[in-house]
């Protein structure tokens, strides 16, 4: 049966935007080319990821942002408040997104006010009222990309999320905001938190928070059940993740929930 996800997604356009873009969001923005996106990544002052998102450039002078999670209101009213005299307009649009045929990862391709976004093994749509199946979501699951429930923004740091790996965040660019934690968490360590691929005996709610021993041991972020399992993304202590090599296949939460490791990536 078809599923409609609703998209939150902002337009920014105008002679400064990839300018403004740039100083702000945590990857390399200029050095995104027409009918291209990449992953990026907009930061607190302390580090913390506030949103994730595909960013698309659409024109010289014109950029999309589709957010994986969060409000597009709210964060057009956030940015909002560093425009200063940048010449950039804001505004809220809206979607849908589905999943299609396979397109080369990061290209872009726009038709009938359909805007397809190339995701290698498969293809997102944002548009009017498309819709598909969940095939999509769990493709980008098992590729470790996370969407934020409203409890995980403003509270993960970037190698938490694994984004250095996605080009959402860059070390190698000039100051936005964040950036110097970024490069101290980089250069000399201190995350103590990796994402995860895990499988659960059944389902929880997505920014779930399990505990173990009185101690925090997964924190939910996109969970997808299925006719074969369970499957999750999930922000694990890197203490707990070690007690995955010293027990069996599962560790059962306080919570009574069974959960397997399946895929760890990098900070």
């Amino acid at each position: 049966m078809p599923i409609l996800h609703t998209a939150q997604a902002v337009f920014m356009e105008g002679p400064d935007a990839i300018a403004f873009a740039h100083s702000q969001f945590a990857s390399q923005v200029t050095a995104l080319a027409d009918r291209r996106w990449q992953f990026s990544s907009w930061l607190d002052a302390q580090g913390r990821v506030r949103n994730l998102f595909h960013l698309v450039r659409l024109g010289d002078e014109r950029l999309l942002v589709i957010l994986r999670g969060g409000d597009a209101t709210s964060f057009m009213e956030n940015l909002r408040r560093f425009v200063f005299r940048s010449r950039i307009k804001l505004s809220v649009t809206k979607g849908s997104l589905a999943g299609a045929a396979a397109t080369p990862l990061h290209e872009v391709d726009m038709q009938d006010d359909v805007i397809r976004l190339g995701c290698g093994t498969h293809a997102m749509l944002f548009g009017d009222n498309v819709s598909s199946d969940d095939a999509w979501r769990l493709q980008q699951l098992r590729e470790g990309w996370a969407w934020l429930p409203d409890n995980a923004l403003n509270e993960l740091v970037p190698p938490a999320l694994s984004l250095h790996r996605l080009g959402a965040v860059a070390i190698d660019k000039g100051c936005y905001p964040g950036q110097e934690i970024v490069a101290r968490l980089h250069y000399r360590g201190g995350n103590k938190r990796h994402l995860h691929h895990v499988a659960l005996s059944r389902h929880v709610a997505e920014g779930s928070l399990l505990q173990r021993e009185n101690r925090e041991f997964v924190r939910m972020l996109d969970v997808i059940t299925h006719a074969e399992q369970i499957e999750a993304l999930a922000v694990i202590t890197d203490e707990a993740s070690s007690q995955f090599g010293q027990h069996d296949e599962k560790i059962t939460s306080a919570e009574g929930v069974d959960v397997q490791l399946l895929n760890t990536w990098p900070a």
